[in-house]
């Protein structure tokens, strides 16, 4: 093989994980590797991406924070990771399977699965031959190089991503169930057959669709095709499923936790996605024109709202929190409908995820833990894509726990661990004259009404009376967070002080901190980064002028993050503390001392690192001791 054709490593092209932290490791888990003198080791990626997978219904709505847990159960977790331990083994690195044994490789799991789980499906485990010869497709792998691959809805569906030696490129692929002529048929059948029972059927005693299909729809399967092996009606149960009651054709995609868009660009055209690690990549799936119509209807449908020739625009929120956004075919979009999903993550970044993948370094971290601690004001601002969000919500770890915080969004994104935290999203008008409008400015006045300490506003974009009433709250005293499109500091000022938005000079010196996020390369890999810490300043010989300062720049050159000015905003902190100057650097240290702890034991859980922050709030000598018993040198 060329060394042209070589195939990638399973690390992909990036440098940055996934969402649910493929590598790390749980605090109780290094902490009791060393206390024999072992080294924690790494699982392979292969591995440790398909153990970490949670398969649950597309569409699922609840909580993905777990904010159940008192203070009493909060603490005891935070105590337990840093008193106890148990023996930790270092599991041997995987290769990577060659490509002659991927198929033998999903077959092995796929008959793992049905032995262990087989009396809990709605059909008989089929035959083995019929699971060897007729139930995935293995072509694909003539043409592609696997990569990495991971079970999304076991034992039914799982994604890869394929390296095309010949195009020189990454794909991403998804495999289901392979249906033979007549699978498809009797496929076709049934849809139109339980389109037309399910349609008058009565869901009674408040029963949702899941229940009524898992209940019903086996037994008029079992009556209609009951000729069919048991091999074929798994497979249709699955598709049957999948298409009436989860996300149908992209509904593998929306289970995978690596996937951050959906995008459909028109009919007869691929699906793309955007991978946290190989970013934008071609998928199998596309729609013909008809399907691709019918399916974005069901998409607004799924959201609570209506799309049509009259209105062909939509935005809405599906159930489990994704944005959407949906084009009707015809005048406006001649390449057919489209759509695009932005997904909801499962699991949010935590400091030190965002500290790993190198988008902050740590001393910028603890200067952000410090600031925020302490009801300093920020701005992230950025581009599309540049991750201003997930830069807000990790570092809201940072607010202490028992403060009362608000968050309001037009779409659900900021997910903290805190429990005294009223979440807040706007609700579009259902009528053509705005009634039953819920925007984000009442939502922000009705906030300022409920004392709250630390308030988020997911965005801040042309609305002058929001900008206004933002910064007023931060005028009053309130601990106020944002993000904006913007891509410099003359940027943010220019847009702020300016048409639409207007807001009066005096009022942006309120403003503490501005930070610069950015979507950039690293040699070939694409990355996020946070280009620049900035500090407001207040000159008191032009109080009509804003002045910045510089604290913190990303150097592109070395990939590092260096401190290039004194922090104006951690001086006030240690004026406002009664703190000496020896103290606040004593004060900075530690809380780098903790997050390179953390860093280099590989916890990434956000439930732990949500869990020592707070008890760090709570009694810091306790866990400063705890940690240097673990051989780390802190002030």
């Amino acid at each position: 093989m060329s060394e042209n054709d070589e195939t990638p490593g399973p690390g992909g092209p990036s440098g940055e994980g996934t969402a649910d932290g493929e590598g790390g490791e749980t605090l109780a888990d290094v902490l009791s590797g060393g206390d024999d003198g072992s080294t924690p080791g790494v699982a392979s990626a292969s591995a440790t991406a398909e153990a970490s997978v949670e398969e649950t219904d597309a569409g699922e709505v609840g909580p993905r924070v777990d904010t159940e847990a008192d203070d009493a159960t909060s603490t005891a977790r935070a105590v337990r990771l840093l008193e106890q331990g148990r023996e930790q083994q270092s599991p041997e690195r995987e290769s990577p399977l060659d490509q002659s044994a991927v198929r033998e490789a999903v077959l092995a799991d796929l008959r793992e699965y049905l032995d262990e789980h087989g009396d809990e499906l709605a059909v008989d485990t089929p035959e083995r031959t019929f699971l060897e010869e007729n139930f995935f497709d293995f072509s694909y792998l003539d043409a592609y190089q696997e990569v990495e691959r991971r079970w999304v809805n076991k034992p039914f569906a799982y994604v890869s991503v394929l390296y095309d030696p010949r195009e020189r490129e990454y794909r991403y692929h998804v495999s289901q169930p392979a249906l033979d002529e007549f699978e498809r048929y009797v496929r076709a059948d049934l849809v139109e057959y339980l389109r037309n029972s399910l349609m008058y059927r009565d869901l009674g005693g408040g029963r949702e669709k899941g229940e009524v299909f898992e209940e019903d729809v086996v037994e008029l399967v079992r009556e209609h095709a009951r000729s069919v092996d048991d091999g074929t009606m798994l497979k249709l149960l699955y598709y049957l499923r999948r298409d009436f009651i989860q996300f149908g054709p992209i509904d593998a995609i929306m289970r995978d936790p690596a996937i951050e868009d959906v995008s459909c660009d028109g009919a007869n055209v691929p699906v793309f996605v955007y991978h946290r690690a190989y970013r934008d990549l071609e998928t199998n799936v596309e729609f013909s024109a008809e399907r691709l119509s019918s399916f974005t209807v069901r998409l607004a449908q799924r959201a609570g709202k209506t799309i049509s020739v009259s209105d062909p625009l939509l935005d809405a929120t599906l159930p489990d929190g994704s944005r959407l956004q949906l084009t009707l075919g015809g005048e406006i979009a001649t390449r057919g409908a489209n759509f695009t999903i932005r997904k909801f993550s499962d699991v949010p970044f935590s400091p030190i995820d965002l500290t790993n993948w190198g988008t902050f370094s740590i001393e910028e971290m603890a200067y952000f833990w410090l600031a925020i601690e302490n009801n300093k004001s920020l701005i992230f601002a950025g581009g599309t894509g540049s991750g201003k969000t997930s830069s807000l919500n990790a570092i809201s770890f940072f607010i202490p726990p028992s403060a009362k915080v608000i968050s309001i969004e037009d779409t659900r994104e900021v997910d903290l661990p805190h429990k005294n935290w009223i979440q807040s999203v706007t609700r579009s008008s259902a009528s053509e004259g705005g009634r039953g409008e819920v925007s984000m400015y009442r939502l922000l006045q009705a906030a300022l009404r409920q004392r709250p300490e630390y308030l988020l506003v997911g965005e801040i974009r042309t609305e002058e009376r929001v900008a206004l009433t933002f910064f007023q709250a931060m005028g009053t005293g309130h601990t106020a967070y944002t993000t904006m499109h913007a891509d410099s500091i003359d940027t943010v000022v220019n847009r702020l002080q300016n048409p639409p938005l207007n807001v009066p000079t005096a009022m942006i010196q309120d403003l503490d901190v501005i930070a610069i996020q950015k979507q950039t390369f690293v040699g070939e890999d694409r990355v996020r980064r946070n280009q620049q810490v900035t500090e407001v300043l207040s000159p008191e010989d032009d109080p009509l002028s804003i002045r910045t300062r510089d604290v913190f720049r990303w150097d592109a050159s070395s990939d590092t993050h260096r401190r290039v000015g004194e922090s104006g905003v951690l001086g006030e902190v240690a004026d406002e503390r009664g703190w000496s100057r020896e103290r606040l650097a004593a004060e900075v240290e530690r809380r780098e001392g903790l997050l390179q702890f953390l860093v280099e034991e590989s916890v990434t859980d956000y439930r732990d690192v949500a869990a020592l922050v707070k008890l760090y709030h709570k009694d810091p000598e306790y866990v400063l001791e705890r940690v240097r018993d673990r051989g780390y040198d802190l002030p």
